[in-house]
């Protein structure tokens, strides 16, 4: 997986081109490195961070027969080739499984296994993202971030050049503003090498999120902080800090950075402007923490001890060995500026208009004249007919709404119970009434796609974008293609999660 041949190559042209190539075509880590603290690990999935870089980006897997392909920009220092994804993962379901280190460094981030927390695979090990469920565009081009839901994430505990003990180090990441939740904990950077919790200051990661148990900033989040183990902190102690704002951008640059008794946070709206300086300043005074004693494992989407109940999307990150200059992240801020990151549809296939009535066909052979429908909370599928009785073709009748949790899906509601939706809940799809809650809004939201077995649509969770609406054993579940629970099984899931969509019966 990880060749000889290709860690030289990467290497070759990512390194050699940053001590002599031209400023002005300079990517983030050809920045860094001109500035006197160069990546040891840099990480995309949309992009190449080094000017001259045509190596991968990225590997997928797709669920029809598990065989993985490389993806890599569509030209030095590009974009990554989303179509070369697309041919790949066409009719059929694809993870993420390997996130590649440009810097040469072969600091790639996989799988994470199990650690403090147990990650929800039958092994321990934590969940792949899908390969789809964060569609992009920078400067019209499309590509896929890696969208995080609770119990996704990577690790590297064999990490080359990473600051240990106290260290100079600093990491930027570009994340989704408006994905995220107050579990523990959305982190990118610097952790333990054991995948366990080893004390207060053995870690150095930028956190994303509006977790409020250890440190906060204004208002009600979510705020850019650093977690440090044992601690999210938004400036000097595990407290308040009024100057880190609640982010409200739809991409948002975060920084963190260290050197002894001395870091740093930072931040801006990814799309547009400058960086800001949220705090500047010495270690926090409680035991641990100066100095430092980070371990250097990289971590994506999790917590240093693998606690991973936490959400969030990234698209691009590096660290780097020394303490970075503003100067020199004011001008990786303008190349990400530059590269101009843009919402993309979250939906395909037919077109659904919102407030139109729908009923939802099976398409598995022997069960076409099923429909999604409902008893009571339970979804499931049901043979309905013109002849059926009224209250059948209700129960099989659902309006469309924009997405409770997200404006760009759709949230199904029932015809029959007003003010109930299709939500998923601990993986079956169930009836429930909207409290207002986040939760349940994000559960509620789904984004159809181009049905995988040809036919119609497959609905796919907008939070958990690896489930799909699927029926097994005539009942309705969110489902993984291959995932750990029975009605997940491969057998036959193109057919089972898709449906025809056709006019509601009430």
């Amino acid at each position: 997986m990880f060749s000889g041949s290709h860690l030289r190559r990467t290497c070759t042209l990512a390194l050699g081109f940053v001590a002599t190539g031209p400023l002005v075509a300079a990517g983030p880590c050809d920045i860094y490195y001109a500035g006197g603290t160069p990546c040891i690990a840099a990480h995309s999935t949309t992009r190449a961070l080094y000017n001259a870089f045509t190596g991968s980006l990225y590997q997928v897997q797709r669920g029809s027969d598990s065989a993985t392909t490389d993806i890599a920009p569509l030209s030095a220092g590009g974009v990554a080739n989303a179509g070369a994804q697309d041919s790949f993962c066409a009719g059929t379901t694809c993870l993420i499984t390997v996130i590649y280190d440009q810097s040469g460094r072969g600091n790639h981030l996989t799988q994470a296994p199990p650690g403090g927390f147990q990650g929800p695979e039958a092994n321990g090990y934590d969940n792949l993202a899908s390969a789809t469920g964060a569609p992009v565009t920078l400067n019209g081009q499309k590509a896929y971030g890696v969208f995080i839901s609770p119990g996704t994430g990577y690790r590297n505990n064999a990490a080359s050049g990473t600051a240990t003990g106290d260290a100079a180090e600093g990491m930027y990441a570009v994340l989704d503003g408006t994905h995220y939740n107050d579990g523990c904990c959305f982190d990118y950077g610097n952790a333990e090498t054991s995948s366990t919790d080893t004390g207060n200051g053995h870690m150095e990661a930028i956190y994303f999120g509006d977790n409020s148990i250890w440190g906060t900033g204004s208002g009600s989040g979510p705020w850019i902080m650093a977690d440090l183990e044992n601690g999210l902190f938004s400036g000097l102690s595990a407290g308040n800090n009024a100057g880190d704002p609640s982010i409200s951008y739809q991409f948002v640059t975060a920084v963190v950075k260290g050197q002894p008794n001395h870091w740093a946070i930072r931040g801006a709206n990814a799309a547009s402007g400058s960086l800001s300086t949220y705090y500047n300043g010495t270690r926090p005074s409680v035991s641990g923490y100066n100095p430092m004693s980070k371990e250097g494992a990289i971590i994506l989407g999790i917590g240093g001890d693998n606690s991973v109940s936490a959400q969030g999307t990234f698209y691009e990150g590096v660290m780097t060995s020394g303490y970075p200059s503003d100067a020199t992240e004011d001008s990786v801020q303008a190349n990400i500026v530059a590269a101009g990151y843009s919402t993309a549809p979250l939906t395909s296939g037919p077109v659904l208009a919102t407030g139109s009535s729908i009923s939802l066909r099976a398409t598995t052979s022997g069960y076409t004249t099923r429909y999604l429908a409902h008893t009571g909370s339970t979804i499931n599928t049901q043979v309905v007919t013109l002849s059926s009785t009224t209250a059948l073709k209700q129960q099989a009748s659902w309006t469309l709404h924009p997405g409770l949790g997200n404006s760009a899906c759709f949230s199904f509601e029932s015809a029959d119970v007003p003010g109930s939706y299709i939500r998923h809940s601990n993986f079956a799809l169930q009836l429930d009434a909207d409290d207002g809650s986040k939760q349940f809004r994000e559960d509620a939201t789904f984004c159809p796609q181009a049905g995988l077995n040809g036919q119609g649509s497959s609905v796919r969770s907008w939070n958990y974008p690896t489930c799909w609406f699927r029926h097994f054993n005539n009942v309705g579940y969110a489902a993984r293609n291959g995932g750990v629970h029975a009605f997940d099984a491969a057998a036959s899931f193109n057919d089972d999660a898709s449906w025809v969509v056709g006019a509601g019966f009430a």
